[in-house]
């Protein structure tokens, strides 16, 4: 558990120290403030013990009056100074905490999109979103708030036992005898408090996940007529929440009354004994007096303390998961970069199995060739293993044996993110943006300027139907482009492309989902799209086969046939049988 919470600690140190300019003067000025909170009762032990213990030995009233006057002006002053401080202290822990979570939350980001796609296809829709925000803030709660206020009352333990020590040793360490059982709760309970806080955390998560979920199939939702059924899973899951959180409350309060029982019998005990002391002359009343004042400042202190600790512990729950998502291996990176692309794509007995399944061989020795410009078909039932060529080609995942090149290039040898900019990809179901119309097509080559968006539109055959629209380019899509047709996306898909000018085109059969009108239009934009560029297409309609310079039959992970339309008609096997029930 403490090497544990050690990480913890280092991991967050990681990133205050990219700030520590700001965060180490604040926090030797949390310090300094903590320091000044004691003279507080430095002087108002003065204000109680000395004035009657005076005028009991018959002093000048008026003397006394004077140092009574200075001391209130001491405490106004250091109260003040403290104030000015405090400032200056709290705006400087909450920029560099704040700035310390954008690098955490960029990080995070950052190392999440260099993950292989093969890790966001294990995770629930939104459920890995909201694990993040929700640790996150757990996080910033303790770097903002429970960092700041253990190091003050640190020092007002520190303190506030220096100065019980030096009024009296004896009761001093009579109250001291409750530390280690304190010590002794920190070590059982924080470790359960910890385990609570990851339940609790993923519980809320799995919750959250829901809401996403129900708010992006809506309308799949409304259709089946179950509401009820996502009313009932979401009050499910907040009452496993709930019952986590329950469980956690227990023990944190178990804990916190553990330590007020434990640290308000010592006191007692204190107090019975120093009044023995002072009716037997062990003690003066100025002594007595400061021991309890002081007193109460190091029992306070200790009482912020479990609460204090089983924030920590819920904060080293929080970053231990944070830091599971940092420790994923990356997709590969690096390696060389092909000058433009001629087109050439090839596969030579790959054969591949899904990390998730091992136990089924998907593709078995797959070998073809595009040449250069050419345009190739890949036909056959559904799950005989066509996307996952695309997938591989897109270097999503790497092939179990065989080799897969580009240009004559091995793959593997490839910088993926530069391979990935000379291709593109129109698929069936076009997933867009919530921003504008312009943001989608821009997408395919970001920071593009106006006239090259709609030039790209253009070409898309979008230009019309957008220029129709109230705010044309900038109408925003909604969510997923739900404000927008099939026909609509799938061209605006193809912009995308348009503006990316890639050397090699992927199509997964752009129109099989589109009206008649809307298929014209999309083909018309596909031909021109695919002017000069290798294109390889997963067909579902015999209209798209005719025209391909090779067809590829896919049946069970390999490839059965190869040949023109003709060819392949003449041969009547498979694909024939395909065509003769329209490729579906």
């Amino acid at each position: 558990m403490a090497n544990a919470k050690s990480e913890g600690f280092v991991w967050l140190w990681h990133y205050l120290s990219r700030h520590k300019g700001i965060f180490l003067p604040s926090l030797i000025a949390l310090l300094f403030t903590a320091g000044l909170s004691l003279v507080f009762p430095w002087f108002l032990k003065d204000l109680i013990g000395d004035p009657s213990d005076a005028l009991r030995r018959g002093v000048d009233p008026a003397r006394v009056v004077e140092k009574v006057d200075r001391d209130v002006l001491i405490m106004v002053a250091a109260l003040a100074l403290q104030a000015f401080i405090g400032y200056w202290r709290v705006q400087g822990f909450i920029r560099s905490g704040e700035a310390a979570l954008n690098d955490m939350r960029k990080d995070l980001f950052d190392h999440l999109t260099a993950l292989p796609v093969s890790f966001f296809q294990e995770q629930r829709t939104g459920a890995l979103s909201n694990r993040i925000s929700a640790d996150l803030a757990v996080v910033r709660e303790t770097l903002i708030t429970t960092v700041p206020q253990a190091a003050r009352q640190t020092v007002i333990l520190i303190g506030g036992l220096a100065v019980v020590f030096y009024s009296s040793w004896k009761l001093s360490l009579m109250m001291l005898a409750c530390i280690p059982f304190v010590i002794l709760a920190v070590a059982l309970i924080g470790r359960r408090v910890k385990a609570h806080s990851k339940a609790s955390q993923d519980a809320l998560s799995e919750s959250s996940t829901i809401v996403e979920e129900v708010c992006q199939a809506i309308a799949d939702v409304k259709s089946y007529g179950n509401e009820n059924y996502e009313q009932h899973r979401y009050g499910k899951s907040l009452k496993k929440f709930y019952e986590v959180t329950i469980r956690g409350a227990r023990t944190r309060g178990l804990f916190l009354s553990f330590i007020i029982f434990v640290m308000f019998g010592t006191i007692a005990a204190v107090v019975w004994l120093g009044a023995r002391m002072l009716a037997h002359d062990e003690i003066t009343q100025l002594q007595f007096t400061s021991f309890i004042l002081f007193s109460i400042f190091v029992g306070a202190s200790l009482g912020s303390f479990p609460e204090i600790m089983a924030q920590i512990s819920s904060m080293n729950g929080a970053s231990e998961r944070l830091r599971e998502i940092l420790a994923l291996q990356p997709e590969r990176q690096g390696g060389a970069s092909l000058p433009q692309f001629r087109g050439e794509v090839s596969m030579d007995g790959v054969t591949f199995r899904y990390p998730s399944r091992p136990e089924r061989e998907v593709l078995r020795g797959v070998t073809f060739q595009a040449q250069p410009g050419q345009r190739v078909a890949l036909v056959g039932s559904s799950g005989g293993g066509k996307s996952t060529i695309f997938s591989l080609l897109l270097g999503f995942y790497e092939a179990e044996s065989g080799s897969i090149r580009f240009d004559g290039q091995d793959v593997s040898k490839l910088d993926v993110a530069k391979l990935r900019k000379q291709m593109a990809v129109v698929p069936q179901e076009v997933m867009l943006f919530g921003g504008s119309i312009a943001e989608n097509i821009a997408y395919g080559k970001p920071g593009a300027s106006k006239a090259e968006i709609e030039a790209a539109a253009q070409v898309a055959n979008a230009h019309e139907f957008i220029s129709t629209m109230p705010e044309g380019y900038e109408t925003t899509v909604g969510p997923r482009g739900v404000k927008l047709s099939g026909g609509q996306r799938q061209r605006i898909a193809i912009a995308r492309a348009v503006l990316a000018d890639p050397r090699i085109l992927l199509l997964d059969e752009a129109t099989s989902a589109l009206d008649a009108e809307s298929e014209r239009l999309v083909n018309e934009a596909l031909e021109r799209l695919l002017k000069g560029r290798t294109a390889l297409v997963i067909a579902h309609r015999l209209s798209t086969v005719r025209n391909a310079d090779k067809i590829l039959v896919v049946h069970n992970g390999q490839i059965v046939e190869s040949g023109t339309h003709e060819e392949l008609m003449a041969m009547a096997g498979t694909y024939r049988l395909l065509v003769e029930t329209q490729l579906v």
